[in-house]
């Protein structure tokens, strides 16, 4: 009999997606109110472990320290609400790091229940973390630039899809009785190449929005105009805007890869759903691609809202950060995919062993 979820060693991993994914709302909020330098320093903040810092201790500091003078330059001052988004996200970072530490130990011990691969599993998250932290360090010592922002979110996202994968394989494990499960290899050899296929456009598409939404400090966010249509869908009133500048280009691109990556999800779900008609399994399958394709088109539409409701002096970052969430829970959502695929091709190994 299946133990009630709390009582599961599975809970642990869940608990850190959960974890994982919050520190990714407080890094992308950070990222919308522009606070990604309101700590110069790292692990400290200002010289400190707090967040308290006010106008003149940040003048004190710029003072004793002008080498770590950010993009603003040493008149400019944080306030207390963007340092203390900066703090929070290294805090939970920390937090995070002793329930990792609890998640490998814990999947060392039952390694002869769960198998040597979800051990690895635990460990290789945990030896992210750190990178994750490095990572971090690099960000702010290079003042927020674009390829470290990219950087940061794309470790920040295959972090969280480790643990998602690891509480899959650890449920079915456990007994959940997936129909996905007993697919057929043959079935599973066609799917292989689309759900790679499918996920490495995502991860791209992720990258490219986290490097378009860091260029220049965001301030091509104005590129293409706004408002309604000549901001968005078109640019500039047109579809294909002259390339006038790199604020255009670095849009044109990213909107440009956002087309691609939907063609991409558009085909190769059509291609599965009548693969899963045609064979009648693989249901499951299907419906991971359509989720997948289900956020493209959402975050599509989140995407041009924050173009459409602009004004020159405000932009709603929430919309912003709503397409952030959105664009992480694509690539996690076609990663999940790949993870079905895996312990498919799993249990059919099992099966033909056991014949």
């Amino acid at each position: 009999m299946d133990q009630p979820w709390w009582k599961r060693p599975s809970t642990l991993p869940l608990v850190l997606i959960v974890m994982a994914l919050l520190i990714i709302v407080v890094g992308g909020t950070i990222r919308i109110h522009d606070a990604g330098e309101s700590c110069p320093d790292w692990p400290q903040c200002f010289g400190t472990w707090g967040f308290m810092v006010d106008e003149a201790e940040q003048a004190a500091y710029w003072e004793v320290n002008p080498d770590q003078i950010d993009s603003r330059g040493a008149e400019h001052r944080y306030t207390t609400f963007e340092i203390f988004v900066e703090w929070f996200h290294r805090l939970l970072v920390g937090i995070i790091a002793v329930p990792i530490l609890i998640n490998a130990i814990v999947a060392q011990k039952l390694k002869s229940e769960y198998g040597e691969g979800l051990r690895n599993l635990a460990v290789v998250s945990g030896v992210l973390l750190v990178v994750q932290a490095i990572a971090g360090a690099v960000t702010v010592y290079f003042d927020n630039a674009d390829w470290t922002v990219a950087m940061h979110l794309s470790l920040a996202s295959i972090f969280t899809s480790l643990l998602v994968w690891q509480y899959i394989a650890m449920r079915a494990h456990e007994g959940a009785e997936w129909a996905f499960l007993s697919t057929s290899r043959s079935f599973l050899n066609r799917q292989k190449n689309r759900l790679i296929n499918v996920t490495v456009s995502v991860f791209i598409l992720l990258i490219l929005g986290a490097w378009v939404s860091s260029t220049a400090g965001g301030n091509y966010n104005q590129a293409c105009n706004i408002g309604f249509p000549n901001g968005w869908p078109k640019c500039q009133g047109s579809i294909l805007p002259s390339i006038d500048g790199p604020g255009i280009l670095v849009q044109m691109v990213h909107r440009f890869g956002a087309a691609i990556v939907g063609l991409v999800l558009i085909l190769t779900s059509a291609k599965i759903r009548v693969d899963v008609r045609d064979s009648g399994e693989g249901e499951g399958f299907s419906k991971a691609i359509e989720v997948v394709t289900g956020f493209w088109i959402l975050n599509v539409f989140v995407g041009g809202m924050y173009i459409v409701f602009a004004n020159p002096d405000n932009f709603p970052e929430f919309i912003s950060l709503l397409h952030l969430v959105f664009g992480v829970t694509s690539f996690i959502a076609a990663a999940v995919g790949l993870m079905m695929l895996r312990l498919a091709y799993l249990r059919t190994d099992v099966i033909g062993e056991s014949e």
